[in-house]
């Protein structure tokens, strides 16, 4: 009553009665124990196939081993990829004599897990199994999807802000003109008494004030960098010819540059906004302005990003302090420079894409023929517009430098979008390839269960 039915049938039909009989001896009691031991310890280690009916039709007395294979091959073809991994992992090696075995020996396969390795007898499949990943690849092929999505929005964000920041450039163009004009006449009416006035006053240069723009936010390629890289340069520059210099930083990627080096002297922090206005220009212009009154400072220079094109923009450097008395945007040199003309950008539609287009506007550059009358003193009035004229000039740096970044930004965004398209598709290929392999692999495996029973 104590014996195991299946064990019973096993001998029903292997070994003869009387031939038990005959051999019951100790040494063959020993060794049926330990073979229970062993066969204890293979059932301990496997899982409980989920089929309830194949479990209890395991049990029957009157099934045999031929119908154990068959319960188990209808049992895999009704198995997802998790579980069919978890059983075949929790099975014990395979015997040189089964038949998986031996359709190995006769034609090696390759699955899609092992990384160049073929089953051979000597190697059971447990060896080596088979991990799904392929949810994995399909969360990384959503995110980059979603990625991608938030780079098209920013693109198409900073393409709309780059046109706004240059229509603002584009507009403050007559103001400055105009001032130009006025400047012009007033010197040509002053002649030798430019020396009286404090902002034209040319001294011995012991002492730089070097303004530096640069961006609030990240995500714009290398603009901040190329920025604060000319400002590395100019800063030794003025160490090797033995001039003192201080910073007076404008924006946060700077100010948090120069925060992290506190060898570098800082005069003041200032942060820029999303639209330079007159008042942001006006709060640099004070403190330029008190700086090379008080003789703190011999030359007052600005860095900022000067928009060139879309794809072009360069970092350069005008000395803002002494102004020029005839209204002109000098460099470092004291040869004065002006832009000849700026560009506009729209966006259009081109093949049911946002594009943008660029319109060249050209700048006024023709001679002021007409002298102005003044009632007043001439250096009185050329004393009250410099100031002015010096805020216009550093309005007009900030909105460059603004439209210079957003168009760094909208480049590094497209850049982004296409590598999140690229990086999209080979997902794609590399999670349908996975898939196709396993289910070629579970295919495999079930007609080589079959093959067996033939």
């Amino acid at each position: 009553m104590g014996q195991n039915p299946y064990l019973q049938t096993q001998s029903k039909f292997s070994i003869p009665q009387p031939l038990i009989s005959l051999h019951s001896s100790k040494p063959k009691k020993k060794k049926k124990k330990k073979e229970r031991k062993k066969e204890k310890k293979r059932k301990h280690h496997q899982t409980k196939i989920p089929n309830k009916q194949n479990s209890s039709l395991k049990k029957h007395p009157s099934f045999n081993s031929a119908d154990l294979c068959i319960a188990e091959l209808t049992q895999i073809k009704t198995m997802s990829c998790s579980n069919l991994t978890m059983w075949v992992s929790s099975k014990s090696p395979l015997s040189d004599t089964s038949s998986l075995s031996f359709g190995a020996s006769l034609n090696p396969i390759r699955l899609p897990s092992q990384n160049l390795t073929t089953i051979t007898p000597s190697r059971s499949i447990t060896s080596n199994p088979i991990r799904c990943s392929l949810r994995a690849l399909r969360d990384r092929i959503d995110s980059v999807k979603n990625t991608q999505k938030i780079t098209e929005a920013m693109k198409l964000v900073a393409a709309a802000k780059v046109r706004r920041a240059q229509e603002a450039v584009v507009n403050g163009r007559p103001f400055s003109e105009t001032l130009v004009e006025v400047l012009y006449s007033i010197n040509e009416q002053v002649q030798g008494d430019i020396d009286d006035i404090p902002l034209t006053k040319v001294r011995p240069v012991k002492k730089v004030g070097l303004v530096v723009i640069t961006g609030d936010r990240g995500l714009c390629g290398g603009f901040n960098n190329f920025v604060l890289k000319k400002a590395e340069a100019r800063m030794a520059e003025l160490r090797q010819l033995g001039i003192e210099f201080t910073i007076i930083s404008v924006g946060k990627k700077g100010n948090s540059y120069f925060i992290r080096r506190p060898y570098i002297p800082v005069d003041k922090f200032l942060e820029g906004g999303n639209l330079p206005t007159t008042k942001e220009a006006q709060a640099i212009a004070d403190d330029v302005f008190s700086l090379f009154i008080s003789e703190e400072v011999d030359k007052v220079e600005l860095l900022y990003t000067k928009f060139v094109s879309l794809v072009k923009a360069d970092p350069v450097i005008h000395t803002l302090l002494p102004l020029s008395p005839k209204g002109e945007v000098c460099d470092i040199n004291g040869v004065c420079v002006d832009a000849a003309e700026d560009e506009l950008f729209r966006l259009t539609t081109k093949e049911g894409k946002l594009t943008v287009e660029r319109d060249v506007v050209m700048s006024k550059t023709e001679d002021f023929s007409p002298i102005l009358q003044f009632e007043q003193d001439p250096v009185q009035i050329l004393d009250a517009l410099l100031p002015l004229y010096l805020n216009s000039q550093i309005l007009r740096a900030l909105q460059e430098s603004l439209a210079s970044e957003l168009a760094a930004r909208m480049t590094a965004m497209s850049a982004a979008t296409d590598n999140a398209s690229e990086l999209k598709k080979d997902l794609s290929m590399k999670y349908n390839r996975r898939r196709q392999a396993k289910i070629t692999g579970e295919i495999l495996e079930i007609v080589a269960g079959a093959d067996a029973l033939i």
